[in-house]
This record gives structure tokens, sequence and C-alpha cells, in this order.
């Protein structure tokens, strides 16, 4: 929906002072400061916005607090109308009450459960999924236990990875390469008994880096999903293309308000709509997760505001020439300060 497109009372509102911002409504006594204010906000098509009024903000949890703000200081219809006809895990409207019954089996989504036992070292082939053609996104999830005096040091000793389909492409606990002194079995639910047979932390790495095509810039290697992927990566002693890297927990739209990592346990009940890690971490149930959620991002339908190469956005003009645009005119040629994962549909449909 195009956010220029609004309701006669937005338009009212726009109209009653000059320089207003148009994707999410401040008012400035003075032309600059609109225009000071368009080049920090970098208000795009692809930010988070109400599916009411449209109103722009930085994350979904921005857009969740203006739709459930306290009865006292409720302006506007945005509350009343999203109560009826919204989908609360992922905030989009609908015309009639059916619509949203049958979108919201489809939209609430169950715990993922893996049928059968990964045999220990397992991987498929990683390079072909069922139907013969190339994966373009895998996840990843490792689960640490403790080394050191104190147990403060992160050992990786359980990985899981899975494609796009939630089929386990590669599973094995790791052998530690330094004592362990604290399993946090109640985290883990590892023992000494599940690591001694396994895989050497060198023969890990190497089939991770099979499987993700090794991180060519050619565009052969493919995309990282996970949660706090600097700290998987850290503990395999990894590194990979940050271009390449889809993080749920540094997604400006899944941050924070004030642009904080949540937790993937608060992610996945807040936008798939069911629980995880209530005891032990499962490995498979988190990287299924993460990649259920790098999918309703990247699924949403924004269109395409023709970033080019070396566009800048409002940075690319002169000041002279943003005081002269009107606030329509400052918003298409603003550009978002972040990569939406909608673009990678576009670009590899």
């Amino acid at each position: 929906m195009d956010p220029l497109s609004v309701s006669p009372k937005i338009s009212k509102i726009r109209h009653r002072h000059r320089h207003s911002c148009v994707a999410c409504f401040k008012m400035f006594n003075r032309r600059e400061h609109l225009v000071e204010h368009m080049k920090i906000a970098s208000h795009s098509l692809h930010q988070p916005r109400c599916p009411v009024c449209l109103k722009h903000s930085k994350s979904f949890e921005s857009v969740r607090e203006h739709l459930n703000v306290p009865d006292h200081l409720f302006k506007g219809n945005c509350k009343t109308i999203f109560s009826i006809r919204g989908c609360t895990l992922c905030l989009q409207l609908f015309e009639e009450p059916t619509s949203l019954a049958d979108h919201q089996i489809k939209c609430h989504l169950s715990a993922p459960r893996l049928l059968g036992t990964a045999t220990q070292g397992s991987a498929v082939n990683a390079s072909l999924n069922a139907s013969g053609t190339r994966f373009k996104a895998v996840a990843i999830d490792c689960e640490m236990v403790g080394g050191g005096d104190d147990g403060s040091i992160d050992l990786c000793a359980s990985i899981c990875m899975v494609d796009e389909n939630e089929n386990v492409i590669f599973s094995t606990h790791v052998q530690p390469q330094v004592p362990v002194t604290n399993y946090r079995n109640e985290v883990t639910g590892l023992t000494e008994e599940d690591l001694k047979d396994g895989m050497p932390l060198q023969f890990v790495r190497e089939r991770v880096l099979s499987i993700l095509g090794n991180g060519h810039n050619d565009g052969t290697g493919r995309l990282l999903v996970g949660h706090d992927l600097k700290h998987d990566m850290n503990c395999l002693k990894l590194q990979y293309p940050s271009h390449l890297l889809r993080d749920t927990a540094t997604y400006r739209p899944l941050m924070k308000t004030n642009l904080v990592s949540q937790s993937l346990k608060y992610l996945t009940k807040s936008y798939l709509g069911y629980k995880i890690q209530c005891g032990k971490h499962e490995p498979y149930e988190d990287c299924v997760s993460a990649m259920r959620l790098y999918k309703r991002m990247r699924d949403q339908e924004h269109g395409v505001c023709g970033k080019a190469e070396g566009d800048d956005g409002l940075n690319s003009w002169k000041q002279s020439e943003l005081e002269k645009m009107k606030p329509e005119e400052l918003y298409r040629n603003s550009r978002s300060d972040y990569r939406c994962w909608c673009l990678d549909r576009i670009i590899n449909p």
C-alpha cells in the first residue's frame, strides 16, 4: 500500500501544518528542520508501519506499542480498528472478519518437531534439496558448554543446520577443545557422555563451510540465518561475509523500540505464535524458529524503492535542492538505512 495514499483524516492533519513528515506525521516549524529529520529518520516503504494509519516506525515493536497505547493516551482509531480486523502476529489488516480468521489459521504456527533423531554427525546432500535446486538459505544454531576455571568460556558442544523446508542438513555433537567445567545441563541437556564421541571442531568447520558454499562473493555462497550469529561464528572460529548473514537478533525491524536485540524466545512467541525454550534448548527448534522468522520477514510485500548502486538517498542531494522539495518528494527520495530482507526474494526469485 502506498503510504502517500492515506485516509481523509490523516490528509486533513497534514494540510493543517505545512512542514509535516508524510511518514511519521511529525511536524516542524521550518522546512530545513523537516529536511534534517528526513535525512536522519531514513524513512522508506521498507519500514514497519501501522496497518491502519500507515505511520512509519523503526521497528515492529514500536508499531505494537502504537496499536496498544493505554486508553488514557488513546487518540485516533488505530487501536479500535486493529483490535477487530488485525492479526496480532504479522500485523496485517483485513477487510472482513472471515478473511482474518482464515489468515490466522495459517499465520499461527505450531512448534517444530523433529521426526526421528538425526544420527551423530549426520548430514544430507547440502548442495541440493528435494527438487534438485540449490538452497538459498540455511539456518544454524549452536549450543555451548563452559570451559575455564569458572565455566565462563563458551565451547561449541552441538550444532544443527536446517534448510528452508526445515529439513536437517547437518547435526552433530562437537568435541570440546579444552576440558569442560560446566555442561550447563539445565539449558543444553548435555552430559560428558554425549560429547565423548563428538566430531572434532575442525571437521565441523569444514562441513559448515561446505554447506554454505564457502561464502564466495560471486553469489554462490548461501544466506546464513540464525539468532545472534556473531556468537555462533565465534564459537565455531568461523568468519562469513556480512552481506550473507541474516541475523534475527540484529535485524532492525525485529529489535526493541530502542534498537536493542530481542530474545529468540520472545520473537518466536510474538511473531510465530508458539513457545520455545521452555526447558532445555533444542538446536533444531531454535534453528527452525530463526528460519521461520527470516521467511516471514522476507515474504513481506513492500515493492521496490529502487536504491541503485551509489544512491545515498537524501544525502545525494544538495541542501538547497532538498529544501525546495515537497514532503512527498522528500519521502520518495529517502532510502532505508538497513537492507530489507524482502529484497532477497526480489533479487533471488
